[in-house]
């Protein structure tokens, strides 16, 4: 079965500003994001990558643009089950007034149980996430072979819930996964079982490094925003 590559997109204005963006229309890449995207094609040079999915997403659409622009030949197609959590009434809210919210507390420990008002349940954007990717690897094994390697640009926590997937963890688990703006994952499938062979790769050890201001305990919800 093909080897799938999973790009979070690149830094956007809400992660600057420290907002939850969910399906917020408008959302773009800021000027770091844009570098970040710039520089996907040099990192996957290597690659011989037979699709490009996305999720529909403003930030997506762009992060995967110079990509596009690198390999003529290459398509994109957009797949609205790898979209961001619908994050309903907290979309567009800042993240630090959302850190006192009770359901907060569920996200962080408990995100089986956490469903956001007026949007979807973190279950709901796993399950629909994982059969995106079922769908979409036999495709692409149909249409270029078992060895094939394709492309999806979505959201960190999409991504996150992935790799708990893949690796058969716990929904409630999977808040101990980060992955950067512009970070590449990939996960390798067999008939039996997915391999995870790259978690959050940016090739930039920066936000490793002790900050002024220590990280919180908390897992950022969307993603964050990576390296300062």
């Amino acid at each position: 079965m093909p080897t799938l590559i999973l790009v979070r997109h690149g830094r956007s204005t809400a992660n600057t500003e420290g907002l939850l963006a969910g399906w917020t229309p408008g959302v773009a890449l800021d000027e770091r994001g844009a570098a970040q995207a710039a520089a996907l094609p040099g990192r996957l040079a290597g690659l011989p990558i037979s699709e490009v999915v996305a999720s529909p997403l403003q930030r997506c659409r762009e992060t995967v643009a110079p990509l596009l622009e690198s390999r003529p030949g290459l398509d994109v197609h957009t797949d609205e089950r790898i979209g961001e959590c619908h994050y309903g009434d907290w979309s567009g809210r800042k993240l630090a007034e959302l850190k006192d919210e009770p359901l907060m507390d569920v996200v962080q420990a408990h995100p089986s149980a956490a469903a956001f008002p007026g949007g979807e349940s973190m279950r709901a954007m796993s399950t629909r996430a994982a059969e995106a990717v079922r769908e979409w690897n036999a495709r692409v094994e149909r249409d270029h072979g078992a060895d094939a390697v394709y492309l999806m640009c979505s959201h960190g926590d999409i991504i996150k819930s992935l790799v708990a997937e893949a690796l058969g963890l716990h929904l409630d688990l999977f808040q101990r996964i980060a992955v950067e703006p512009c970070s590449i994952t990939a996960i390798r499938y067999t008939r039996l079982r997915p391999f995870l062979v790259r978690l959050g790769d940016t090739g930039d050890f920066a936000s490793l490094a002790p900050r002024e201001e220590p990280p919180a305990g908390d897992a950022p919800v969307g993603g964050g925003a990576g390296a300062p």
